[in-house]
């Protein structure tokens, strides 16, 4: 969930004009578009900084957050794995790395950082409420809810699209639109500004025909969205991030900067026309006020804001409906609800429960979705909505359509792993009837060389879109066991320091009855020097030496067998076939493995751990030399990448 959505927009430049035409440094430069929040640009150039043999703490403490910042938690892992191993690191930093793994679902070691820190600092409270989250997620997932989650792939796109609000036969909801035709776009993520979707919706409350909204509403310079509306649809409650001249200015360093804060309009359809009313306590100069949300009786007014007054970064607040329709004093919804961190997305569902999303209360990780039952400053203690309806990713803007007895269904929006985009809608099922089919996945894990069990193994269980489905320690015996679901296709991974993954699929599809599955995972040890292990299905295109991103998945296991064992040091060796020059295959092997080398100090491995060696054609698999004629299949066994252990 991006965080201009929250809080603040670059509007102009620095308000030093010499700023802009001076000539900075390389860490200057990065420093200025971090301060500016193009986090792209800042990770970049902190990359180039921290490609060296004893990089600064600073810069990859930037580089780290920057990752955090664009929500690429893996990336921000293998970073805040030097930055803490870094002399002179700060406490602060293991709270981060905490964090950052509770967000890739690493609840066992996100709890072993937290604790560290605790007993560095001898401030428990400070990570109280994310130790208890980490306990919270893992029984979650052990035990997950029978909510079904559907990606609306319809409406989904690779930009961002999130929060419905049903609108006459349809929905609203937010998003990115597609590049053509905007010559603005947003420096954060170098995608047009947000705007105002409908989308119809059909049976089973499947979302389709995405459109941008072409309406007075819908107009601007900045984002727009999310909007909510009254029950009879004639008035809208529009987010969006202010226009005009007079900004927030905000200092950051020697540096000063104006920012656009979020403000809140109604829209009020007039005789078939819609009427434009600025929300009487905007106030853009100093706070941000957007999400609004109308109680049952549409007397109340939620929204969120960072106001003087409130808990914690954004808070919700209410406006009571006057006698002459105006709305009242904005007053803070309290500490039943809000937290010294963030609430959001408020929305008030047809008995009255208010659900809203939270960074403050214990959860899975980013924002999670709760739910409470009151009215203004009286609240019952908000529910987390567990397992999967959350993730570790940012869940929020939940909604339901139909919450009667045994069956509820609604929408929500996400980041989590294996969406189409970083902001995807999904809708949800539930049903109390239990399903027919029960099926169990009961497993092993030992070493592939002495077949010794390995217990302590972290055992992952993904769904073909490579979201994470559970994850747990293989038992003192080796052994781990899954609840599965028919009809699916999984992908199980096993993995332990000084070992190589392994991994397995596991297909349900034409399972019609009750059975227990078997896998048996192996793992290679890593510690005999002078061993060679191949990379599977690291493929390139013909004559090219650049990493593709299917290589790019299968490279980012290695990238976390290396974080994992720090002492690591190892040979990237490439190799060809035969066909071609035999000169010109060892110089296109020697790129391709130094372009292996290079994808791994991007994602956080130092180049000193690293060699480059390209092989040509000299080290072949099979018969197929020069001359000899061969498959297309036995060549391209010969086309490999393969890494040797040169120190452990």
């Amino acid at each position: 969930m991006k965080k201009y959505i929250i809080i603040v927009l670059i509007a102009l430049t620095s308000l030093n004009s010499a700023f802009a035409q001076a000539q900075f440094n390389l860490r200057d430069r990065a420093q200025k578009f971090y301060n500016e929040y193009k986090y792209y640009q800042a990770a970049a150039l902190f990359q180039k900084l921290v490609d060296v043999k004893n990089p600064k703490l600073e810069d990859l403490e930037g580089l780290a957050d920057c990752y955090v910042k664009l929500k690429d938690y893996e990336a921000a892992e293998n970073w805040y794995a030097r930055v803490i191993a870094t002399s002179g690191s700060k406490p602060e930093n293991l709270m981060l790395y905490g964090e950052t793994l509770k967000n890739n679902l690493k609840y066992d070691a996100a709890k072993k950082v937290l604790q560290q820190y605790a007993t560095t600092t001898g401030n428990k409270a400070a990570v109280e409420v994310e130790l208890a989250g980490c306990d919270s997620a893992l029984l979650w997932i052990a035990n997950p809810t029978i909510h079904q989650i559907k990606n609306e792939s319809l409406i989904n796109t690779p930009l961002a699209n999130f929060s419905i609000f049903p609108y006459q036969n349809g929905v609203f909801f937010t998003g990115e639109p597609a590049p053509n035709g905007y010559k603005d776009l947003y420096d954060r993520t170098g995608h047009p500004y947000l705007r105002i979707f409908t989308a119809a919706k059909g049976d089973q409350n499947a979302l389709s025909n995405p459109r941008v909204d072409s309406m007075l509403y819908n107009k601007g310079e900045y984002h727009i969205g999310p909007v909510s509306t009254n029950k009879s649809g004639s008035v809208l409650y529009v987010t969006r991030t202010t226009t005009g001249k007079i900004l927030e200015v905000v200092k950051a360093g020697k540096y000063k900067y104006s920012t656009a804060n979020l403000e809140l309009y109604l829209y009020k359809n007039s005789n078939g026309k819609w009427v434009e009313a600025a929300f009487p306590y905007n106030n853009v100069e100093k706070y941000s006020v957007g999400h609004a949300a109308l109680s049952k009786d549409e007397q109340t007014l939620y929204f969120i804001s960072d106001m003087p007054g409130g808990l914690g970064g954004t808070d919700i607040w209410y406006c009571e409906l006057q006698a002459d329709q105006s709305w009242g004093t904005p007053q803070n919804a309290g500490p039943d609800i809000n937290t010294v961190k963030d609430e959001m997305f408020p929305n008030v569902d047809e008995d009255g429960t208010l659900y809203f999303s939270s960074t403050g209360w214990p959860g899975m990780g980013g924002l999670d979705i709760f739910s409470t039952k009151g009215s203004k400053q009286s609240w019952t203690k908000p529910q987390n909505l567990k397992f999967p309806l959350n993730s570790p990713g940012d869940d929020f803007a939940f909604l339901t359509l139909i919450n009667k007895g045994n069956i509820a269904t609604g929408y929500l929006s996400s980041n989590r792993k294996g969406g189409a985009g970083n902001d995807d809608i999904y809708s949800f099922t539930y049903n109390y009837i239990a399903p027919k089919v029960v099926l169990a996945l009961n497993g092993n894990i030992g070493n592939k060389k002495t077949g010794e069990i390995i217990p302590g193994a972290t055992v992952t269980l993904y769904n073909e879109g490579h979201q994470v489905v559970a994850r747990q320690s293989s038992t003192g015996q080796g052994t781990f066991m899954f609840d599965l679901e028919p009809g699916k296709t999984y992908q199980l991974v096993g993995q332990k320091e000084k070992f190589y993954a392994d991994s397995a699929t596991i297909v349900t599809t034409g399972i019609n009855k009750s059975q227990v599955l078997n896998a048996k995972l192996q793992l290679e040890p890593l510690f005999e020097i002078g061993k060679t292990i191949a990379i599977q299905n690291i493929h390139y295109n013909f004559d090219k030496d650049n990493i593709r991103p299917d290589a790019a998945k299968i490279l980012d296991e290695l990238v976390r067998t290396m974080r994992d064992n720090p002492t690591l040091e190892i040979e990237l060796g490439s190799h060809t076939d035969s066909r071609g020059i035999d000169i010109y295959n060892i110089d296109l092997s020697q790129r391709r493995a130094r372009s292996v080398v290079n994808y791994l100090v991007t994602r956080g491995i130092a180049r000193e751990r690293m060699t480059a060696k390209g092989y040509g054609e000299t080290q072949l698999l099979n018969k197929c030399s020069n001359g000899v004629s061969c498959t297309v299949a036995e060549h391209q066994a010969n086309r490999r990448t393969e890494f040797k252990i040169i120190k452990y």
